[in-house]
């Protein structure tokens, strides 16, 4: 009927709808502001924890397991892949953190020395003719070299390539993991230079060489590069590029990437950049004696002597951009100081060793009872393996 009015229901005026959709948007406002709120409270409160995670220093740590061991004086301790890796002149074992046996090889060597890329180790006797190659697993292949090895080093997939002297002969020689010969001769160097480092490149395919040219009195350096790759087989004897130096000795070379290469000399470091054929890409000056230089993969450290300063060292950290990422004055008096595998610094002596982080804190410092030989950190920051005398400690730091 025509005069019926409907019941229940209400005409929404146009004026409703908008108190309507006003109150909904202010609804979502308020609902993003808590939401906004409470992420600003959990940013901050991450943030707040790892500053101070980041900025706290341990002087004790708790041991979580402790396993006796029974080493041959004059054993050596690295980590090598996350496990424990020791060797002597009569052998090499390889153990986890937990003190089990994976591998063992023997030997009789009178300087033994070794090399690490990725999952493989070549383990030989400098000035002597034994080499061993091996992975996690063990024994890859090993020779028996018909002149004196200098050095060796070792790739990813554990071709070595093979540095030989004897009297005035130098000989360079590049083998497969299992002992197959692959390339190589008798190194002449540019007017009589002389081999005295090389460095392999983590994919085998590039090799560098450090010569050294004594002549009337002056000294220059010259870094040849070899390729033995698709581009290197275009050039005479695989040589695809050469620096030298004036007044440099260079002893020592380190591929630490596939692509960058750091070239240790007495006055300054050199890195060179390049996929094929690498090229200086900075220098970084040596402006007083260095005590030591260390490095890895990612970064490079200068410790200079504070002669007369009451702060015993002066510590430098570049980039291998050659950029300088950190500088620490040190007071421990050390013999030994090295990057670990979490770029940690550990400095030590005999029994106390101090931990630097890359943001120049002393983390962690303390002095033992026995000798400490090596520290290998575990999955957390707070959480490492300590290398003792006769014993391996698995430890959480507080």
């Amino acid at each position: 009927m025509a005069g019926d009015k409907k019941k229940g229901f209400r005409t929404v005026e146009a004026a409703d709808m908008e108190e309507y959709k006003k109150k909904i948007r202010e609804h979502r406002i308020r609902i993003v502001k808590v939401i906004g709120l409470f992420a600003a409270v959990f940013l901050l409160t991450a943030a707040g924890i790892g500053l101070y995670m980041a900025f706290r220093q341990y002087e004790a740590y708790d041991i979580r397991t402790s396993v006796e061991r029974s080493d041959t004086q004059g054993t050596r301790f690295e980590e090598f892949c996350g496990n424990i890796l020791k060797y002597s002149n009569d052998g090499a074992f390889y153990t986890d953190t937990d003190n089990e046996l994976i591998w063992n090889q023997t030997y009789e060597m009178a300087d033994p020395r070794i090399d690490i890329c990725e999952g493989y180790v070549v383990i030989y006797d400098k000035g002597g003719t034994k080499l061993f190659i091996l992975n996690e697993t063990g024994l890859q292949g090993s020779l028996e070299m018909t002149m004196p090895i200098d050095q060796v080093c070792v790739a990813a997939q554990g071709t070595i390539a093979v540095l030989m002297k004897q009297s005035s002969k130098a000989n360079i020689a590049l083998y497969d993991r299992e002992g197959g010969f692959l390339a190589g001769g008798e190194i002449h160097g540019e007017k009589g230079g002389y081999p005295i480092a090389i460095a392999l490149s983590s994919d085998a395919l590039k090799l560098a060489v450090s010569m050294l040219d004594i002549n009337k009195g002056s000294v220059k350096s010259t870094i040849a590069f070899y390729n033995y790759g698709s581009v290197g087989q275009n050039e005479i004897d695989n040589i695809v590029g050469a620096n030298t130096f004036d007044d440099l000795v260079i002893p020592e070379l380190a591929f630490v990437s596939g692509d960058r290469m750091l070239a240790l000399g007495d006055s300054k470091l050199i890195l060179f950049e390049g996929t094929q054929k690498p090229q200086i890409a900075a220098e970084i000056p040596l402006e007083k004696q260095a005590k030591s230089i260390f490095y890895n993969d990612n970064y490079v450290g200068i410790v200079n002597n504070n002669d007369g300063d009451e702060v015993t060292h002066h510590l430098l950290v570049y980039n291998m951009e050659g950029e300088l990422r950190m500088e620490q004055d040190l007071e421990l008096e050390y013999s030994r100081i090295d990057f670990l595998s979490n770029n940690e610094i550990l400095i030590r002596n005999d029994t106390v060793c101090e931990l630097y982080t890359m943001r120049g804190i002393r983390k962690f410092h303390y002095e033992f009872e026995r000798e400490l030989y090596q520290i290998i950190p575990g999955r957390s920051g707070l959480n490492y393996t300590f290398v003792l005398q006769d014993a391996t400690e698995k430890v959480r730091l507080r």
